[in-house]
């Protein structure tokens, strides 16, 4: 069975985001990168079920600019056998969740996975929207927010956290599946493994050749930081904290 995972380039969740001056987008001038953490849970599971013999071949995808290919890179690293970048312009750095998923479906058309794994949101922008999206283009079963996911024969059961406690849902394969935190704790990638994953196929080719509008529809009117703490105030009593709070004064 073949399993396509799909990993994003994000900004590495260790560093600090910063917003441009003009207000246009996030700052990315020197700025470390690596792959989505949701979507590295999901490249781990499936290197897991290829190591348990339950998967034949895991390829990762990645929708990006060209440096995303060292996002590829580290998933090979990782356990994936080879890797497809679907190339886009600069300009075209994030592409918004339907393209996405329309992009993803095409290569789903020609590489026949019988199960896609996909992290449950990017860190980048929280949309929590491609798997679901991917799941109806395809008409596929879906499943998401799994924390834990066992296949057996034609079928996957994955169990999701909700308010009341756990569910279980069983679906039929083919099926899109996005993944929790909690699903496992994905590997390091070591040095041996980095150096092999060099020798490993990473095919590119354009997103354009797919004949897909990517074109954004929706319009980022302002990014910026959130507004600093004010400073705490400091009461001598109780009562005048009553009294603070009798005036409709805002205390912090």
């Amino acid at each position: 069975m073949k399993v396509l995972v799909a990993v994003k380039r994000v900004v590495d969740p260790s560093v600090r985001v910063r917003a441009k001056q003009d207000g246009s987008g996030v700052d990315l001038a020197n700025v470390k990168m690596s792959i989505n953490p949701f979507d590295e849970v999901a490249l781990e599971q499936a290197v897991r079920l290829k190591e348990a013999g339950v998967a034949s071949e895991v390829v990762a995808v990645s929708i990006g600019v060209r440096e995303a290919q060292e996002t590829l890179r580290t998933a090979l690293a990782m356990g994936a056998d080879r890797a497809i970048l679907l190339e886009v312009l600069e300009g075209q750095r994030d592409i918004e969740p339907l393209s996405v998923a329309k992009l993803l479906a095409a290569l789903v058309g020609q590489e026949q996975p019988r199960l896609v794994l996909v992290g449950k949101q990017a860190i980048d922008n929280d949309m929590n929207a491609t798997g679901q999206m991917l799941a109806g283009l395809l008409g596929w079963a879906q499943a998401t927010y799994a924390s834990k996911l066992e296949l057996a024969g034609d079928s996957a059961v994955t169990t999701q956290e909700v308010d009341g406690g756990l569910r279980k849902v069983k679906l039929k394969l083919p099926a899109v599946v996005s993944v929790d935190l909690r699903l496992n704790e994905p590997r390091y990638a070591s040095l041996m493994n980095i150096m092999k994953a060099k020798k490993k196929p990473l095919d590119v080719k354009s997103a354009a050749d797919f004949g897909i509008d990517v074109a954004p529809r929706l319009t980022v009117l302002k990014t910026y930081e959130p507004a600093g703490r004010k400073a705490g105030t400091k009461l001598a009593s109780v009562d005048d904290l009553i009294q603070k709070l009798k005036s409709g004064l805002e205390v912090s």
